[in-house]
C-alpha cells in the first residue's frame, strides 16, 4: 500500500458509499435520420439477448409501498413529481402529462468491481449495488449510474478512490505506462467471482490511435462492457444505440462517508473530499490558502454542522462535479438506510443530482446542435440552406419540449433539498447555460422569422410588378375586344395570328416583369416619389437593361 494509504493515523470510512453519474449523448447511424423518442425500445427489441432489464417502479403493489418511497415522493414539488413518477395511470398511456419521461433499465449479471488504486496497493472489492441507465423521453441523452460500497476504509484510500474511480479515459499517461490519475486495474465481477471486464488504461496506443482516426475519445474496456449493448460512436463494434462523451472525462459523483467521529477531519480532509482531489497530508491544504480562503462558504453547507455540538454531526460538501455527505457512524439517523440520511442520500439527494447533471447535459447538447448547424450552413447552396432552416425549426421544437417538460428552477420547497439543489446548480451553473442556449435558439428563430418576412416581401413585390405589367395585356385585350376592328370575317389563320401576335407578347411581358421584377419595382417607386424628376425617374427605368435578375 502507498505511504498516504498506510497512514495508521488516518480515520476510518466506516461506511463508504459513491455513486458515478456519467450523461452521455445517444448519436444517430445516418445525420439525417428521424430522430427516436423512445431509445429504450431498442433495447427491449433484443429480449433475452439484452442485459438491461427494466426497473418497476414502486407505485405498482400498495403492500411494498414503503415510507421511504414516500418521503422520497413528498420532496419534491408536484411538477417534479410528474417528471420522476408520472400521475394517475402511471406507467400507461402516452409518455404525456400522465406518465414520467423517465424509463430505468437495470442489468444484474456485476456484482462487485475489483480495484487496484496504484502499484503499492493491494485490490480493494467493492459490492455493486446498482447498475442502472436512465433513458428522457424525446431527449437524445442517457445516464449512467453506477452505485458501489465498501466498508472499514482508511480516509486516504476512500480519497483516492474518490479520485480515480470515476474516468472514462486518461488524460495522460505516466512514465511507467500507466494512465495518469486512473486505476491501476478495474475489473467487474459476477457473483461467482468470474472476471467480466478489465480496464485497459496503460494501453496508450489504443486512445491515440482512435483520436487520430475519430477526432474523437475512446472510452476504457470495462466501461465499454458495461454499456453493451450499446456501442461508441465511431467504434467498430455493432451496437443497438450509439453513443459519445457529451462531458468531461470525469464522471460526476455522490459520496457517502461515515467516520466514528468525523470531527477528526481536518480542513484539508474536508477540501480533498469536497473538491475530489489525490490523497495528501490531514495537516495540508489541497490548493493554495488563498484559493480556499472562502471554501466554507462555497463548498459546505453547514446547517447541521458544528464541531462543539455532538448533535450537530452531518456536512455536505459540493462543487458540482462531486457532492459528499459526511457524518457519524454510530447517529443511527445518519446511517439508517430506510428513513435516515443513507435512504435520503441513496434516493432524494441522487434524484436532485440526477435532474441536476441531466440539465447540464441536455443544455450542452443543444448548444452543440447550434454549432453544428451553423458550422455546415452554407448560404450559396440552397439544399444547405433548406437543412440549416429544417434543423434550427427541430431544434427549436425540441428546446421547447425540454423548457416545459423538463427545466425546473427549482425542485422542492423542502428547505434542505430546496438549499442544495440552489447550490449544486450554482456550481454547475445551469441558469447561465440555459440563458445562453435559450438566447442563441431564439435569436436562430428569429432569423427564421425575419427571412420568411422577407421572402413574403419580395414575393409581394413581384406580385405587384407582374399584376401592373398584366394590366398592359389586359387593356390590350379588351381594346381588341371592342370590335374597333372588324376581323369576324376574316379567315382562320389571320384570328389565329391576331391571338398569338398578342398573347406571346403579353407572355413575353409577364415572364420579363418577373424577371426584372426587383429592378422594375424601383422604377415604380422612383415614379411615385415626387421628390424626383421626370429625367431621374427615366434613369431608374434605363438601368433594368444593365441588370441581372
Amino acid at each position: 500500500m502507498s505511504d498516504a494509504h498506510q497512514n495508521h493515523a488516518s480515520p476510518l470510512v466506516r461506511h463508504f458509499r459513491q455513486i458515478l453519474l456519467w450523461p452521455l449523448q445517444v448519436m444517430h447511424a445516418r445525420v439525417r435520420e428521424p430522430r427516436i423518442s423512445k431509445y429504450w425500445e431498442l433495447l427491449e427489441a433484443m429480449g433475452e439477448q439484452c442485459p438491461w432489464r427494466e426497473v418497476a417502479d414502486e407505485f405498482g403493489d400498495p403492500d411494498d409501498f414503503q415510507e421511504r418511497h414516500y418521503k422520497e415522493f413528498v420532496t419534491f414539488l408536484p411538477y417534479v413529481q410528474r417528471f420522476l413518477y408520472g400521475e394517475g395511470m402511471g406507467r400507461e398511456g402516452p409518455a404525456g402529462y400522465g406518465k414520467s419521461p423517465i424509463r430505468v433499465y437495470r442489468r444484474r449479471d456485476v456484482a462487485r468491481m475489483r480495484v487496484v488504486l496504484d502499484e503499492q496497493s493491494p485490490p480493494v472489492v467493492f459490492e455493486v449495488a446498482h447498475v442502472d441507465l436512465y433513458f428522457f423521453y424525446d431527449i437524445d441523452i442517457i445516464i449512467l449510474a453506477v452505485e458501489f460500497f465498501a466498508r472499514d476504509l482508511p480516509l486516504p484510500l476512500a480519497q483516492d478512490a474518490l479520485f480515480k474511480l470515476g474516468r472514462a479515459y486518461p488524460a495522460f499517461w505516466e512514465a511507467d505506462g500507466q494512465g495518469g490519475q486512473c486505476p491501476r486495474r478495474v475489473e467487474w465481477l459476477a457473483a461467482t467471482g468470474e472476471t467480466l471486464a478489465v480496464s485497459d488504461y496503460e494501453d496508450r496506443r489504443k486512445y491515440l490511435n482512435f483520436v487520430c482516426r475519430h477526432r474523437s475519445p475512446n472510452i476504457a474496456a470495462h466501461w465499454d462492457y458495461l454499456l453493451r449493448p450499446l456501442a461508441l460512436y465511431h467504434s467498430d463494434r455493432e451496437g443497438v444505440v450509439r453513443y459519445r462523451q457529451i462531458e468531461y472525462h470525469r464522471m460526476p459523483l455522490l459520496a457517502y462517508l461515515s467516520f466514528d467521529d468525523p470531527r477528526v477531519l481536518t480542513r484539508g480532509d474536508f477540501a480533498r473530499l469536497a473538491l475530489v482531489t489525490r490523497p495528501g497530508p490531514s495537516n495540508t491544504l489541497p490548493y493554495s490558502e488563498r484559493e480556499l480562503a472562502h471554501f466554507e462558504r462555497k463548498y459546505c453547507y453547514d446547517k447541521f454542522w458544528n464541531p462543539t455540538d455532538p448533535a450537530l454531526g452531518s456536512r455536505y460538501l459540493c462543487c458540482g462535479h462531486a457532492f459528499v455527505l459526511v457524518g457519524q457512524a454510530h447517529d443511527r439517523f445518519f446511517t439508517d438506510a430506510e428513513t435516515g440520511l443513507l435512504g435520503q442520500f441513496r434516493h432524494q439527494y441522487f434524484l436532485v443530482n440526477l435532474i441536476a447533471h441531466f440539465h447540464k447535459a441536455t443544455l450542452m447538447l443543444f448548444s452543440e446542435w447550434l454549432v453544428t448547424a451553423i458550422s455546415q450552413l452554407d448560404i450559396r447552396d440552397v439544399d444547405s440552406v433548406k437543412t440549416f432552416k429544417r434543423d434550427i425549426r427541430r431544434i427549436f421544437e425540441t428546446f421547447l419540449r425540454f423548457t416545459h417538460r423538463y427545466w425546473f428552477h427549482e425542485v422542492s420547497n423542502q428547505a434542505q433539498a430546496k438549499d442544495l439543489f440552489r447550490m449544486l446548480t450554482g456550481h454547475l451553473d445551469t441558469d447561465r447555460i440555459y440563458r445562453d442556449v435559450s438566447e442563441a435558439v431564439k435569436e436562430m428563430e428569429h432569423y427564421l422569422d425575419s427571412d420568411g418576412l422577407r421572402r413574403q416581401a419580395n414575393t409581394v413585390v413581384r406580385l405587384t410588378v407582374v399584376t401592373t405589367l398584366g394590366l398592359i395585356a389586359t387593356v390590350l385585350t379588351g381594346f381588341l375586344g371592342m370590335n374597333i376592328f372588324d376581323h369576324a370575317n376574316e379567315p382562320a389563320w389571320v384570328k389565329l395570328s391576331i391571338v398569338v401576335g398578342v398573347l406571346i407578347p403579353a407572355i413575353l411581358l409577364v415572364f420579363y416583369g418577373v424577371a426584372k421584377s426587383k429592378v422594375l419595382s424601383d422604377f415604380l417607386e422612383a415614379l411615385a416619389d415626387e421628390r424626383l424628376t421626370w429625367r431621374d425617374k427615366l434613369g431608374v427605368l434605363f438601368k433594368v437593361r444593365g441588370k441581372r435578375p
